[in-house]
């Protein structure tokens, strides 16, 4: 039987494709979408209803016949449309599927090899002088080379730019502390034995793995070589740091034997779990199984080995503090907080502008004064006073930004406070 819509009787066969999903129901989106979109395509996707006049049919409660009026006409467009409703809304979650898939393919298009052939005609001159390379080789690999405006894009925002309120709350989940919890259970042996050797607590080496790539499960998603090269060849502000990385990135694939095209790691071409830049990877990392290779990618072991050795290589002091809240009376403490984050303040000094420290510490022990802004409580912005000592200055030498040491060991804290709690 065939069904009345407002007084007007479709035929089957005038709507072979309306009946057909009205027969069949939807089970696959893909396909019906597909279907839809060639009917429009048969009969034209304009609106395009005839003109009334003296022999047009009344609008309403009247019989169109279909060879008189094209689909296109208001009524029948308006039925086809309804009827289309809920296939869009079964849609929506494959529509959410593409979303992804989109975004890469508008990624793709932001890639372009580099423009600035002089620059890499120079930087290949100095890896063949200064180190023996082969020419040939290192031309063909910058063929591959592409140059990532994203890249560029997020170099200039990085998230260190935020206020501390907004960055902590990046880090200090439920899910980035049970992850550190499950880390440091699942890799209890290697941690006991370096903490053991290098004094770095356990917690601190967690934390900072945590933070960087949430334990080996966020560790980037381009390519180092292309990394490096977009930001030395097309970032003037750190070029002559980045083309040092590149210079070390391709020194430490032929020691390592590996193939530079491969690697996978950030948009500034840091690598593996604890995202060493290059120059640190053959500075700091550490073979801790013995096996020949510094595996910073996959072997839990040597990437524990290499964070710790980071900080020995920084000075890290065993046993001693990292950083204590302190509180202020007044606003003479605002002198002393400059951007340099070295400890450059004696007790003495902080004592005189007025600062209280909320436990007590060697007299010749020096801090930094450090500010973290607050989320703001109606029109006053807050702050959050801390002293950080040397320990606290080497988690800086990582990331070089008193919100990320201070999110490295607020994060260590929680890790540790969860893990004492669990049987």
């Amino acid at each position: 039987m065939i069904r009345q819509v407002k007084g007007t009787r479709l035929k089957a066969q005038n709507y072979p494709l309306w009946f057909k999903l009205k027969r069949d129901g939807v089970c696959n989106p893909v396909t019906h979408v597909l279907k839809v979109i060639g009917a429009f395509k048969r009969i034209g996707w304009g609106f395009k209803p005839r003109p009334i006049s003296e022999t047009s049919p009344k609008i309403i409660g009247v019989k169109l016949k279909a060879q008189n009026y094209s689909i296109t006409f208001w009524f029948k467009y308006i039925t086809c449309t309804l009827r289309l409703l809920p296939f869009a809304l079964r849609l929506l979650p494959f529509a959410l599927h593409l979303a992804p898939c989109a975004l890469c393919l508008a990624l793709i298009s932001c890639t372009d090899n580099i423009k600035d052939t002089k620059s890499v005609d120079k930087f290949i001159n100095k890896m063949v002088t200064a180190h023996q390379f082969d020419e040939g080789k290192l031309n063909d690999l910058f063929q591959s080379v592409e140059i990532k405006e994203d890249i560029l894009k997020k170099i200039s925002k990085p998230a260190e730019g935020m206020p501390w309120y907004k960055y902590r709350k990046i880090f200090m989940t439920e899910a980035r502390i049970d992850g550190g919890v499950k880390f440091w259970r699942e890799n209890e042996s290697a941690l006991s034995a370096v903490e053991q050797k290098t004094g770095v607590p356990a917690e601190i080496i967690v934390a900072i793995l945590g933070v960087e790539t949430s334990y080996g499960q966020k560790t980037g998603n381009y390519r180092v070589i292309d990394a490096l090269s977009t930001l030395g060849f097309a970032y003037p502000p750190r070029s002559p740091f980045f083309l040092g990385e590149l210079e070390n990135y391709l020194l430490l694939c032929r020691d390592e034997h590996i193939n530079p095209l491969e690697p996978i790691g950030s948009y500034a071409g840091a690598m593996g779990m604890p995202q060493f830049m290059p120059s640190s990877y053959r500075a700091y990392a550490v073979d801790f199984n013995g096996d020949s290779y510094r595996d910073i990618w996959h072997n839990n072991g040597d990437v524990i080995a290499s964070v710790a050795n980071y900080f020995v290589k920084h000075q890290w002091q065993p046993g001693q503090a990292i950083v204590i809240p302190v509180n202020a009376t007044g606003d003479a403490y605002k002198t002393a907080l400059i951007r340099d984050l070295k400890p450059d303040l004696r007790l003495a000094k902080l004592e005189s502008l007025n600062v209280t420290i909320s436990r007590s510490l060697p007299l010749n022990t020096k801090v930094k004064l450090l500010a973290f802004e607050q989320e703001p409580l109606g029109q006053k912005p807050g702050e959050e006073l801390w002293a950080g000592l040397d320990n606290f200055y080497v988690i800086t030498r990582y990331n070089h930004s008193p919100l990320y040491a201070m999110a490295v060991y607020q994060l260590s804290q929680s890790i540790l406070n969860k893990k004492g709690k669990i049987p």
